[in-house]
């Protein structure tokens, strides 16, 4: 039976022998694929799509006010010279919410599954009569969804390859992590499972109870994938759920335990997490998966042969 103590004490050390190169690798994984929700960077994207600076709602356009398209089709072409062209000033506080709204979804692009909330942003805009920012929108969240599943994803996946490697050998190098998971012959298998996990969390979570449950049923996958990234999606699933049997609440025990570097972190604007806290849940996370990997293999579950 794993004791939280001890994952997080082997966790210590990890972060103390890779210490900046963990630190790099976590500034990455939150600035690309937004893991690490309240680091600083994570953080600055965290806001969700229920935002007024994110989505144009009904009651933020001005009724008898009409807008100028032409006027915003050139900032949107060309920002800055649109802005020195035409001048900022001279634009409608509506005209001035398009393009904040449209800069925002470009900015958040990499954030992961916001394309999620672009879809639904979409939808509203062209129940709204606004047809122009509709479409703009719709094209942000096609441009987010291909980058998760091709690019975010894959990354997360690199990073749990990355700690994997780290508590084995100091200073592991940035440039091996994603070696692997972005060969030809893995990077579509990779993509796709993730892509499904994060579908079947999604569903799971419109039945209020299932969505926490299965999230934790299905932690493991990123680190198999990591392991064996030709692994059947079949045989990743199958594989977590093993794993994570009797044990998703003392996951979750585990995971409340660092409430007190999030509350710091949120104290000092992310940088605690960004600086130490990061790398550290990340690291213990790692430390939970070899635990319930090693108990698997010596139980000899099925599919164990996979990740040997």
């Amino acid at each position: 039976m794993w004791k939280r103590k001890e994952l997080k004490a082997k966790a210590r050390e990890v972060v103390k022998k890779n210490y900046w190169t963990v630190i790099v690798v976590c500034f990455l994984l939150a600035l690309l694929t937004g893991e690490f929700g309240t680091s600083i960077i994570g953080w600055l994207q965290g806001e969700d799509s229920l935002d007024p600076t994110y989505i144009v709602r009904q009651e933020q356009i001005q009724e008898n006010e009409d807008i100028d398209q032409e006027k915003v089709e050139i900032i949107l072409e060309k920002i800055s010279e649109a802005e020195e062209e035409i001048g900022i000033e001279n634009l409608t506080d509506s005209e001035k919410k398009v393009i904040e709204i449209v800069k925002a979804n470009v900015n958040s692009a990499t954030k992961s599954q916001k394309y999620i909330f672009k879809i639904i942003d979409a939808i509203t805009s062209f129940n709204i009569n606004e047809a122009f920012l509709g479409v703009t929108l719709s094209i942000t969240a096609l441009i987010s969804l291909l980058f998760v599943i091709m690019i975010g994803d894959p990354l997360i996946v690199a990073g749990r390859k990355y700690f994997l490697k780290a508590r084995a050998e100091e200073d592991t190098p940035i440039t091996d992590i994603a070696k692997d998971i972005f060969k030809k012959e893995n990077w579509f298998n990779v993509a796709l499972t993730m892509f499904l996990r994060n579908i079947y969390n999604m569903l799971w979570y419109l039945t209020i109870i299932g969505g926490p449950i299965k999230m934790y049923e299905y932690r493991m996958i990123p680190y198999i994938l990591a392991e064996n990234p030709k692994i059947k999606r079949k045989k990743a699933f199958k594989l977590s759920k093993e794993m994570m049997k009797h044990n998703k609440w003392r996951a979750f025990v585990l995971d409340l335990s660092f409430i007190g570097w999030e509350i710091a972190s949120i104290f000092t604007f992310g940088m605690v997490n960004l600086l130490y806290a990061n790398p550290y849940k990340a690291a213990t996370s790692t430390e939970l998966y070899v635990v319930l990997k090693n108990k698997t293999i010596e139980n000899k579950c099925e599919y164990y042969e996979e990740i040997t």
